[in-house]
């Protein structure tokens, strides 16, 4: 493992702190979540045709940038180092690689230049509350988590019109971005109980942001906890939905395989965005003890104060350390990579 940064990362992080540094106050953040689509969707823009965000790491075949988990790591370190509300974790670390590693060629070339432009947002559905087992973050790597073709979950059957169309039916809940998102990427269950497998699928959502798209499509934005990553509940009611890649008429591994690989690049990112987020706030503390003063002094020259700030302040570098080491990890793929990079997201 290389530790050292190139100099084309290092820009990537400069150029992202400067854009988000002017645009990005508690003002600005504070209106963009209370925006229709919980963010603002210029500076979105901006920062897809600036930096190529959304495409950080897809290939150039398909008008990415051509880098990997680890620059979309140090990216979104960055991101959380001012709490930016975007689409960025929903399109470009779950949908985006799902895209690519499952989809037909045809499906690839239509959706990932758009994806990479910022000209289309998407989102991964996954049955009940089930997305930290659907990505392999905990729990058995197994698809009990979409139904096991029993009630509950969300249900696939062949559109009955003998094309190869699909009708899906169910309802998930807490699907990040899914109340704007342009796209989304449905997990579903196929085949009913004895020969049932997981598969994805397409459903256009429309451009409104609101609930356009699909017949039968309804989609209720929910209160959140975190107010920069909004959520959606999405009733799925015989929708006509589109299979992504190919149904082979397997047990649904392939799908699974790509679940995986996404958890682990998606653990390793969440991890980078935190250490942003704790950078930050350590940040601002420091400034803070500078600038208060008590019995006539700042009460950062307190030996108490020193030793706590220098407490975080190595609990922070470390939290860094194991959030690059598993971007790297996670970056090599495999079995190994992908329990790498899970420890070190940890």
């Amino acid at each position: 493992m290389d530790a050292a940064f190139t100099e084309e990362q290092d820009e990537i992080r400069r150029t992202l702190r400067t854009l988000l540094r002017e645009r990005c106050g508690p003002d600005e953040v504070k209106a963009a979540v209370h925006a229709a689509p919980g963010y603002d969707e210029a500076l979105w823009r901006r920062l897809a045709r600036t930096l190529g965000l959304p495409g950080l790491a897809l290939p150039p075949a398909y008008g990415g940038v051509g880098c990997g988990v680890t620059e979309l790591a140090l990216a979104c370190e960055e991101t959380g180092r001012v709490l930016l509300p975007s689409p960025l974790l929903a399109t470009a670390v779950f949908a985006a690689p799902l895209v690519a590693a499952v989809g037909t060629e045809a499906q690839r070339a239509e959706l990932l230049p758009r994806i990479a432009e910022g000209a289309l947002t998407a989102a991964l559905a996954v049955p009940g509350r089930a997305l930290p087992e659907a990505l392999g973050l905990v729990g058995a790597r197994d698809s009990a988590w979409a139904g096991g073709g029993r009630a509950g979950g969300v249900q696939a059957r062949p559109d009955g019109d003998g094309g190869a169309g699909w009708r899906l039916y169910g309802q998930v809940e807490q699907v990040l971005g899914g109340h704007s998102a342009e796209l989304l990427l449905v997990a579903a269950r196929a085949g009913g109980y004895t020969r049932g497998r997981t598969l994805l699928f397409l459903v256009p959502a429309g451009a409104d942001g609101v609930t356009a798209g699909a017949d039968g499509l309804v989609r209720t934005r929910l209160t959140a906890l975190d107010a920069t990553r909004p959520q959606a509940r999405i009733e799925l009611r015989n929708v006509s939905a589109e299979l992504l890649g190919v149904d082979d008429g397997g047990s649904g591994d392939g799908v699974a395989e790509a679940l995986a690989a996404v958890g682990a690049a998606a653990a390793a990112v969440l991890a980078a965005e935190a250490v942003g987020a704790a950078d930050a706030a350590l940040a601002r503390t420091v400034d803070y003890v500078r600038a208060r003063e008590q019995f006539g002094r700042p009460i950062g020259s307190f030996q108490a104060v020193k030793h706590r700030l220098a407490d975080v302040y190595v609990a922070v570098q470390a939290a860094r350390s194991a959030a690059y080491y598993a971007a790297w990890a996670a970056a090599q793929g495999g079995a190994e990579g992908a329990g790498a990079a899970l420890g070190g997201a940890e």
